[in-house]
């Protein structure tokens, strides 16, 4: 019976993978490594089956490759956003600035590029699915709203509004504002923005923070080629300024 008990308890706090990879080899080395650190995996060899099993599945994060039949990942990452909050990882097998930059300018959340170091990705989607269950974490007092000059942020309803407009975030851009919010007037480098919001040193590569700056700042400041808000410290990184 306690051996019964323990296989539900450990069921129910199970987090799904959807892996979606049309390289069969990599999908099922992929699929072995994330069993063992205790994930269900669930796997897709192309952009159309990727979309029915999310519907299906809700996964709890997305691993989706860029190169993939029937419909390529920008597509299915494009697709994905709009109808989910699921946090996505994308791999390219290009070392090509523009894929990077497509790819979580539609709305991923980070990216590595093939070949990669299977620790790295296996610490990556750690960090992911903490951020995540932090995110679904219900407020706790003091959270309530930031407001800075017409800019207002629900932190409880994950909601923003710039003046009457509700603003369209992504997860990360509002992880992202909430957390330059709360520290308004602090400096921060790319890198203690990658390990704040993000959750782990990106082992230098900070085209992350720079791409969803650039977007945070398009939303929610009135010329963003002239941010009056999210501020540009020369050499340094990043504040949010009243």
């Amino acid at each position: 019976m306690l051996l019964i008990a323990a296989a539900s308890i450990r069921m129910s706090v199970e987090k799904t993978v959807l892996v979606v990879e049309d390289d069969v080899n990599l999908a099922r080395v992929l699929e072995y490594n994330l069993n063992r650190e205790g994930y269900h995996v669930e796997v897709a060899h192309d952009g159309s089956w990727a979309l029915e099993t999310a519907r299906q599945r809700h996964p709890n994060l997305v691993i989706l490759d860029i190169m993939l039949p029937k419909m390529d990942g920008f597509e299915v990452c494009r697709i994905l956003r709009n109808e989910m909050t699921t946090p996505i990882l994308m791999l390219t097998a290009k070392d090509e600035e523009v894929d990077k930059i497509v790819g979580l300018e539609i709305g991923a959340d980070d990216y590595m590029t093939k070949p990669f170091s299977m620790r790295e990705l296996l610490a990556r989607v750690r960090a992911m699915m903490r951020r995540s269950e932090m995110a679904e974490v219900k407020p706790v007092a003091g959270d309530g709203q930031i407001v800075i000059d017409l800019i207002r942020i629900d932190v409880s309803r994950r909601r923003v509004s710039y003046g009457e407009n509700v603003l369209n975030l992504t997860p990360k851009e509002f992880a992202l504002l909430v957390y330059l919010a709360k520290n308004r007037g602090i400096v921060f480098s790319r890198e203690q923005l990658l390990e704040e919001v993000w959750g782990y040193d990106y082992a230098g590569d900070t085209r992350t923070v720079d791409v969803h700056i650039r977007w945070l700042r398009g939303k929610i400041e009135p010329d963003p080629h002239h941010p009056r808000y999210i501020v540009t410290v020369r050499g340094i990184g990043y504040k949010l300024e009243e």
